[in-house]
């Protein structure tokens, strides 16, 4: 299971929200690139970066950020928040994204986010897959759609889809654990019987302790995704290295 730790970004500075509410907007640290090599120098190969700017602004904000940790650590990147348009993903690859992730936009213009799936293919494209009471989420988590998650991952996967992030919103940054049976139900009822067509499912919100990581790499989960925890010093980064 891949251990990606996530970098929020507002104003340029890395920060961490509860339950995706920007009223609860916690600084970090003002230079993400120093947190980057931090993660790197423990060992750790993959980020995931969401533009919290950007989620709200409705196009990509903070890319000069992205430029900055892919041009200067090997980090694998994937980027999410604020992705609406070509320019948008055309930006976000050309500042060093290696995968970009797509919530909104999956919900509310399929026909976009259908063609970047054709376009640059499943290894380069997440579906973002945020819910609350199993509701997609979108615009930041400002929205609930009225879709149910499970329908929604199953439909993508048959456009091509592989990689889906799945943010249980009520677990985001409440240090509570994650939410494992809506991950081993999304696991057992979107696998279609082979390795390569079943999804590759990240799970994310609610991680806070070592324990976490072993549940969800027993239900099979990809990757995982830890915010919080890393933060507040739940799990130490000497701790991820051990389980690495």
């Amino acid at each position: 299971m891949r251990i990606i730790p996530a970098i929020d970004i507002i104003d340029g500075k890395c920060v961490r929200l509860t339950k995706g509410d920007y009223n609860t907007t916690k600084i970090y640290n003002e230079n993400p690139l120093e947190i980057a090599k931090q993660f790197e120098d423990a060992g750790i190969e993959y980020l995931h970066m969401v533009d919290l700017d950007g989620a709200k602004a409705a196009h990509v904000v903070n890319y000069r950020v992205l430029e900055q940790v892919a041009s200067k650590t090997n980090l694998k990147i994937d980027f999410g928040g604020g992705l609406k348009s070509d320019n948008d993903i055309i930006t976000a690859f050309n500042s060093g994204a290696r995968q970009i992730t797509g919530g909104s936009i999956a919900v509310k213009n399929r026909d976009i986010f259908e063609s970047w799936i054709s376009k640059y293919g499943s290894q380069k494209i997440i579906l973002g897959a945020d819910c609350n009471n199993q509701k997609i989420a979108i615009s930041g988590w400002l929205e609930e759609s009225n879709l149910d998650v499970i329908p929604f991952i199953k439909d993508y996967q048959k456009q091509g889809i592989k990689y889906v992030i799945c943010t249980d919103i009520s677990k985001d940054g409440m240090l509570e654990g994650p939410s494992i049976e809506l991950y081993k139900n999304i696991i057992s009822q979107c696998s279609n019987g082979s390795t390569d067509q079943s999804v590759k499912l990240i799970a994310s919100g609610g991680v806070t302790t070592i324990q976490d990581l072993e549940t969800l790499a027993e239900i099979g989960c990809e990757g995982v995704i830890i915010g919080k925890a890393l933060y507040e010093n739940r799990i130490t980064l000497r701790e991820l290295q051990r389980f690495i």
